[in-house]
């Protein structure tokens, strides 16, 4: 069948194979929790329950519909349910604000609103008053005095399926499928209008391009309220993929383990903190054993994508990869054969060494407002390449601006900005070309390598222009060196904050008879400092004197989401931070 609206991927699952199995979560019933597994069928019967719910209720075609919650097949059921009538799906961050909450149900005009929890549903109980179009809340889980969603679903034999059918006919291509607010870094969200057309794009640029195999399983811990997991839902669905929600953050090593996923999709920071757990350890070892380890480490930091390095270099590295990386490969599950990494640079070290422990990382690049995804690497070898974010999807166009800007082009490319053509017109030109807001360069013929975010370069007090995403890359490299940031628009030079690994910087101080009980105490101790100003010194080697770090600041607490530093998609959040350290950052420039 042709696929031209998402909802046609399940109907062909469904038409193919009903019974096979294709969301898991886990439940708990009778105080016993286990993985729950819905078939194609449980899904198409579940949803469209659901969109008969939707039309009881009186939702239109058009006609908005809120989301925030887990992941869990519920999220599912509810957004496949909304494309069967024609309703759009909006969904919410439930780390977002209150501000935001608000905002963002009133500017879509949402009608009803499904969540997850007590504390969401408290959330949005508090800003109802703000939101006239407001109708209802329902919760997923089971709480007293809250709706539960399932109080609004029929009996599978009271759906109305001719009924529903003239509601799914009359859906376009072209119709909007979803409405996703970007969180942002400052500003109220916009709201991005993605159509099943754009979204079909994407499915249909990366089909062949992705090794999935039908029936393989994936483990899904990546917010579905944002458009790369969502997209990646529907990759999944196209491609008989088993989809396993992992419980929380924290349990992402555990379940790992429990559903041997053959791929899953990440962001940079959270493969990081794998890292850091392997590192840690790794730190705990001793004798041989901790020689080995280290060993192996320090091998697999030489590690050359396509590049013949010798029968010598193999032998260690045949030997690295039994007695060590086979190690890392087991804590990923034991069958994992690639994993897909965008929203943020992945750094080269940690590139070299998951390749080295021969397990593909496939970096990605792509925007909301490109429903997301623009370029991606392969992952074969010979298509994959390092600090980079692979070659442009097929159906997908890209040139360069005078300045580098990188600009994009394809069915994929938004609808526009909801209520707002103003903004809209800013970054789609009359030709239909995306402004991405991103510097980039092709390289090696077809690879696409982003530079920096053309509204974070800095101008220095001289009058000097630098781009502060590559050194920042650079500085994490250090194995002492967990998050960075430039400062110094419109100054005289170039200073960073610095958030140690403190993981390893305890490592570092067993290993030369030092301690400290706290951050706090890290952060100031002078060997420490003098360590840290070694590696900064070794990162400034890689660019000139105007670009080079002067100064900088170690500090004791990670940047988190929870502390207003991060977006929910892990990007540092530059105004946030210098507001947060303003007398810091001053007080480098003072002395």
């Amino acid at each position: 069948m042709t696929k031209t609206r998402l909802f046609d991927y399940l109907t062909e699952k469904y038409n193919s194979y009903p019974n096979q199995n294709f969301l898991a979560a886990k439940e708990t019933a009778a105080s016993v929790t286990k993985w729950r597994a819905y078939s194609y069928a449980d899904t198409m019967n579940i949803s469209k329950q659901f969109a008969q719910a939707l039309l009881n209720l009186g939702i239109k075609k058009g006609d908005t519909i809120g989301i925030a919650a887990n992941n869990r097949p519920d999220w599912n059921f509810v957004d496949i349910g909304c494309q069967w009538i024609g309703a759009v799906l909006v969904p919410l961050y439930p780390t977002a604000s209150e501000n935001d909450f608000a905002f963002i149900l009133n500017d879509a005009e949402v009608k009803y609103v499904f969540v997850s929890d007590e504390l969401l549903f408290e959330k949005v109980k508090r800003v109802k008053h703000a939101i006239p179009s407001l109708q209802g809340i329902y919760v997923f889980d089971n709480i007293a005095e809250a709706p539960h969603w399932t109080s609004i679903l029929p009996l599978l034999e009271q759906v109305n399926y001719s009924e529903i059918q003239k509601h799914t006919d009359a859906v376009a291509s072209d119709d909007l499928a979803t409405i996703i607010y970007t969180s942002g870094t400052t500003g109220n969200p916009k709201g991005v209008m993605l159509s099943h057309k754009n979204m079909v794009a994407n499915l249909i640029s990366t089909e062949s391009i992705l090794p999935f195999i039908n029936g393989k399983k994936a483990l899904s811990f990546l917010p579905l309220c944002h458009s790369f997991e969502r997209i990646v839902f529907f990759a999944y669905l196209s491609q008989g993929i088993f989809i396993h929600y992992a419980e929380n953050l924290e349990t992402i090593g555990e379940n790992l383990k429990e559903v041997h996923p053959y791929s899953f999709t990440t962001v940079p920071r959270l493969l990081e903190k794998v890292y850091e757990k392997i590192m840690e350890k790794g730190a705990a070892l001793t004798g041989f054993k901790r020689k080995l380890f280290f060993w192996s480490i320090d091998l697999g930091l030489k590690y050359e994508l396509n590049t013949n390095q010798g029968i010598w270099y193999d032998l260690q590295l045949a030997v690295a990869r039994k007695l060590v990386f086979s190690k890392w490969y087991e804590a990923l599950g034991g069958e994992v054969k690639f994993i897909v990494t965008g929203a943020a640079p992945f750094q080269e070290r940690l590139f070299r060494l998951f390749a080295a422990a021969d397990i593909a990382v496939v970096e990605g690049y792509g925007l909301t407002e490109s429903a997301p995804g623009i370029s991606l690497n392969r992952a074969e070898p010979e298509n994959r390449k390092m600090g980079t974010v692979g070659i442009p999807l097929p159906g997908v166009q890209i040139k360069f601006l005078e300045d580098g800007e990188i600009l994009a082009k394809g069915d994929n490319i938004m609808k526009g900005y909801f209520k707002r053509p103003d903004l809209t017109a800013e970054v789609i030109d009359s030709e239909g070309w995306l402004h991405t807001g991103d510097i980039g360069e092709i390289v090696d013929g077809k690879f696409l390598k982003i530079t920096d975010r053309k509204k974070e370069l800095f101008k220095t007090s001289g009058g000097k222009y630098v781009a502060p995403q590559p050194i920042e890359n650079k500085l994490k490299e250090s194995k002492y060196i967990e998050q960075a940031m430039l400062v110094g628009d419109n100054k005289k030079f170039i200073a960073a904050l610095v958030v140690p690994s403190f993981i390893s910087l305890k490592a570092w101080a067993d290993d030369h008879g030092l301690s400290f009980e706290t951050n706090e105490e890290a952060v100031i101790h002078p060997k420490v400092l003098e360590l840290l100003a070694k590696e900064i010194e070794t990162a400034n080697l890689n660019f000139g004197h105007v670009e080079s770090i002067k100064k900088f600041k170690l500090l004791s607490s990670e940047w988190t989401i929870e502390s207003g530093e991060l977006t929910p998609t892990l990007k540092v959040k530059r105004k946030t931070i210098l507001k947060h350290y303003e007398q810091i950052v001053e007080a480098m420039y003072a002395e």
